[in-house]
């Protein structure tokens, strides 16, 4: 970058901070790995441990340092990581047990900087950094390690480069704000017609609710009108009001009148903020997951999408497909896309967090 990366602003706040505070949500102890003390840039959030290398030139030799000073596992995030984000550490938490390492890949790309390292590394690394290796991937050969695959690399998008740069700023004016609520997975369903989507789509979302995640759902129609022609609400509409609503103790219908098709993006944006998973029926252009129910009763000889741009495939047909699914097996589709998207319930983060935090603190 030509400058030090960890002072780069996103959204008025530096990289270092921002990620700084973000584990600070997370775990009751939070340090900054640094070369010496005269690489400690001014301001840090309050109550954050200065953790110097004990042998300089590299991220190996700062996790070793961080593991000799704690002599617990440590969560290990890199510092120039833009979109660092909750669901995806408590993965890669959930993941170490019984290993010495836990950390993300996607695809066959590793994240050795978004990682746990347990005690049981130091050894290794001391070996290897005496002998001059310097690299972490020189220390995963010699320990146990737990891979977590990830569908998508967006969490663990870092700032290499100024084109890294002006990709993360485009991101953000996207991204929720901290402190706004979570931005929700969103999956698409397609298929041929009469191929069942709605049907899927019925037997996924309990499958879902079951698991208490909250879920939304939107369908794309050429055309519609939801309003009774005579109905109160239909001639305040009439009458012209751009938006209206309809409401009763249970239920809220709010219709507006748009001056072109808004995009789904656009939708869960400013519908479902804060929802855990948003099911579209349709969408294939834009929603970014989406699976294809292909059912030989239909009639079709070919499907809707290339098999290698869907997530997963339901079918009862021989298809292509490393994640192909029966036409009944929407609990085994529901249980994939949970793992695969890493999709958890809003509230369950801390206490997921509290749970390995407090096995941890009975072992000692």
């Amino acid at each position: 970058m030509g400058r030090d990366k960890r002072l780069l602003r996103l959204a008025g706040v530096t990289l270092l901070e921002r990620n700084l505070r973000f584990l600070q949500e997370l775990f009751p102890t939070v340090s900054l790995s640094v070369r010496d003390r005269t690489q400690v840039p001014p301001p840090l959030p309050e109550g954050v441990e200065i953790v110097p290398d004990v042998v300089l030139g590299s991220p190996l030799a700062g996790i070793a340092s961080v593991l000799a000073r704690f002599r617990r596992p440590v969560f290990v995030l890199a510092a120039d990581i833009a979109f660092a984000d909750r669901d995806a550490v408590e993965r890669v938490m959930e993941a170490f047990a019984g290993v010495d390492v836990s950390l993300p890949v996607v695809g066959d790309h590793l994240e050795p900087l978004h990682a746990v390292y347990g005690p049981a590394c130091l050894p290794h690394m001391e070996r290897l950094l005496k002998r001059g290796a310097h690299s972490i991937l020189d220390l995963l050969p010699e320990v146990r390690v737990a891979e977590v695959p990830f569908a998508v690399s967006d969490s663990f998008f870092n700032v290499n480069t100024p084109g890294d740069w002006e990709e993360a700023r485009r991101r953000e004016r996207i991204e929720a704000r901290p402190g706004d609520p979570r931005k929700p997975a969103v999956l698409g369903v397609v298929g041929r017609r009469n191929s069942g989507k709605t049907t899927l789509i019925e037997r996924l979302i309990p499958e879902f609710t079951h698991h208490g995640l909250r879920v939304a759902a939107v369908k794309s129609l050429a055309h519609f009108d939801i309003d009774t022609p005579g109905k109160d609400s239909w001639r305040h509409g009439r009458a012209g009001a751009e938006a209206y609503a309809v409401a009763s103790a249970s239920k809220l219908a709010f219709v507006t009148r748009l001056p072109s098709e808004t995009t789904l993006a656009d939708l869960v944006e400013q519908y479902f903020a804060g929802y855990d998973l948003v099911v579209c029926e349709g969408y294939r252009h834009e929603a970014p997951h989406v699976i294809e129910i292909f059912r030989t009763a239909a009639g079709y000889a070919t499907m809707k999408c290339p098999p290698d741009q869907l997530l997963a495939v339901v079918t009862d047909a021989d298809v292509p497909h490393s994640h192909r699914f029966a036409l009944d097996d929407a609990a085994g589709l529901a249980a994939f896309v949970m793992q695969t998207l890493g999709i958890t319930p809003a509230g369950a983060g801390r206490s997921v967090l509290r749970n390995h935090l407090h096995r941890d603190a009975e072992s000692r």
